[in-house]
């Protein structure tokens, strides 16, 4: 079959211009930082086991991107960068590592293991994202949980947890370490929080 010259022409000439696209922009991975909890007496124990769900959140939290509020309530994200994980299920993950680093709880599993629980930590992502404040970076952590009993899904107790974190400088490295405090700071809140509704409910028995 013979190819007509105009046919070849226009092949050679989109070769040219796949030749001089721009190469895609390195994509950056950041883990969500953490510091170990340290083990508290065993005074305050909760015997139930427990199970923590993945927070619902919005599209825009709910993914990978790291988010960034540069201005009043329009909501961007720090390009060429991502989580390791969606955000919801990387606070889930820190959540469970700091009831465990804790020490005072019976067992703690995830929604993604389907394993018998008495409790269940049922939250909703509000926000999980970096703002100014003044011209100041700070990291703004906020989450609703309820705590539930499993076989009855019925509410315990229900709050509102929310954390600020300033961050040292603009750099991208000092937003992820804010992250990171923030979420260990919220991380300490929930869990004593959770042991003493624990208590509460081995009172009332």
């Amino acid at each position: 079959m013979t190819r007509h010259p105009l046919y070849l022409f226009a092949l050679l000439g989109s070769l040219t211009a796949c030749s001089v696209l721009p190469e895609a922009e390195p994509i950056h991975i950041y883990r969500l930082p953490g510091t170990p909890l340290q083990a508290q007496p065993a005074t305050a124990r909760l015997d139930q086991a427990l199970r923590i769900a993945t927070p619902k959140a919005d599209r825009m939290l709910g993914s990978a991107r790291i988010a960034v509020m540069p201005e009043g309530n329009r909501i961007s994200n720090y390009q060429g960068a991502r989580w390791s994980d969606d955000a919801p299920t990387l606070l889930r993950d820190r959540l469970i590592e700091a009831f465990r680093e804790d020490g005072r709880t019976a067992s703690v599993s995830s929604d993604d293991n389907h394993l018998y629980a008495d409790l269940e930590l049922l939250g909703d992502l509000r926000s999980f994202h970096s703002e100014y404040v003044d011209g100041q970076p700070q990291v703004r952590l906020g989450l609703d949980v309820s705590l539930v009993h499993s076989a009855s899904q019925r509410i315990l107790a229900s709050r509102r947890f929310e954390v600020r974190q300033s961050v040292s400088d603009g750099r991208l490295d000092s937003v992820v370490a804010a992250f990171g405090a923030a979420s260990d700071r919220l991380s300490r809140q929930l869990v004593d929080w959770t042991l003493a509704q624990g208590g509460r409910l081995a009172a009332g028995r």
